[in-house]
């Protein structure tokens, strides 16, 4: 597994398949920060993260294209859509009529502003909300995280999306996750998931500081909110996204560690088999 996993983390990065492509993207990526008519939320009303909200989602359309190939016809699903950090920048990307995103969160001012703010105009973007419990998010919701089901039929989409949203689960929690992710992609579809995944050998040379959960595979680095930074195992991460059905191209390590990365946190991109691409 280790040599496995490292030759993972040194392969080579995608990149969209022309000059053209590239040259599209990076135009792109330069424009969204600067777009004041894209739509943008009150500042206080940003519950996803710190940082600059348009910067960030520009920077994640990067990845999303070229690290996970998204293409524009694609259907997106977003697990955990937040106020729509992701969303804005794809409205800028994503075929007007073939391609397609939905997105889900359980917190409602952020699914209210995304349905109320980006579908009137783009109406293929859709958003609701999944009174999911959290103790974090959504300490009152109705739905445990280990009964989770997305109302979608099988094969919905092209491409998932989970960032920042591993490090906010536990372990049992999060292999429901990976098994509805393998359910909801076709074949040849990509699932994008963000995590802070452990070696066990590495945990004290990070920035943040992660201390076992007990006996088992999750970490955390603030003791009075567990999940508010979640690690888990890189080998249970690997192993339980084979199980549900999905083959592991990359485990990519982020610059949370002091590493030299593209991207903050560690990036997992796994494919559903059986696609021609």
């Amino acid at each position: 597994m280790t040599a496995t996993l490292a030759l993972r983390q040194n392969a080579p990065e995608p990149a969209p398949s022309s000059e053209l492509a590239q040259r599209e993207l990076d135009f792109l990526m330069r424009q969204i920060p600067s777009n004041r008519f894209l739509p943008h939320p009150p500042p206080d009303s940003i519950f996803v993260g710190d940082g600059d909200y348009r910067a960030i989602g520009a920077e994640f359309l990067g990845h999303f294209v070229r690290l996970g190939r998204l293409l524009p016809h694609e259907r997106v699903f977003d697990i955990g859509c937040g106020i729509g950090r992701m969303a804005v920048p794809l409205t800028q990307y994503l075929d007007q009529e073939r391609g397609s995103y939905d997105g889900v969160d359980p917190v409602m001012d952020g699914i209210l502003w995304c349905a109320q703010t980006i579908t009137p105009a783009y109406p293929r973007f859709r958003f609701q909300r999944l009174d999911i419990a959290h103790p974090l998010y959504n300490p009152q919701g109705s739905l445990p995280g280990i009964e989770v089901r997305f109302g979608f039929p099988n094969q919905s989409f092209d491409f998932i999306i989970m960032t920042s949203v591993a490090t906010h689960l536990p372990p049992d929690e999060l292999v429901v996750y990976l098994n509805e992710a393998a359910r909801l992609l076709a074949p040849g579809g990509r699932l994008f998931l963000t995590a802070f995944a452990l070696d066990g050998e590495s945990t004290g040379q990070e920035r943040l500081k992660f201390r076992r959960w007990g006996e088992g595979p999750g970490w955390y680095a603030i003791e009075e909110a567990p999940l508010a930074a979640a690690g888990i195992d890189s080998g249970f991460l690997l192993e339980h996204a084979t199980q549900a059905g999905l083959s592991v191209e990359r485990l990519g390590q982020g610059h949370w560690r002091g590493v030299s990365a593209a991207h903050y946190q560690d990036l997992l991109i796994a494919v559903k088999p059986g696609g021609q691409r």
